[in-house]
């Protein structure tokens, strides 16, 4: 079943409820930093589950205590609510491990 392509203007309206979060083309993308590795690492972990839980996965840079996630619904060739809902959950994720 496909998800339908986010319009400019939703993915505008998204971002401005997602606070760190950029769109880079048809991909959003938030760097944090986290207090040291394992913490970092940690909300990784959290975020696979999620990103199972949802059967959606973002690309994921670690550089010691620096993530880099990516969404995008490559399937859709675009965004898609899947990426803006995963990027909420992100976020929770990096605020409650105090990034």
């Amino acid at each position: 079943m496909s998800t339908p392509l986010l319009t400019d203007a939703e993915i505008a309206d998204a971002l401005q409820k997602l606070p760190g979060w950029e769109r880079e083309g048809t991909a959003i993308v938030r760097t944090a930093q986290l207090p040291d590795f394992v913490g970092a690492v940690t909300v990784v972990d959290r975020v696979a589950e999620d990103a199972e839980a949802a059967d959606h996965h973002p690309d994921i840079d670690i550089r010691y205590n620096t993530l880099t996630f990516r969404l995008s619904t490559h399937s859709e060739g675009g965004l898609t609510a899947k990426d803006t809902e995963l990027a909420g959950q992100i976020s929770d994720r990096i605020t409650g491990a105090g990034g």
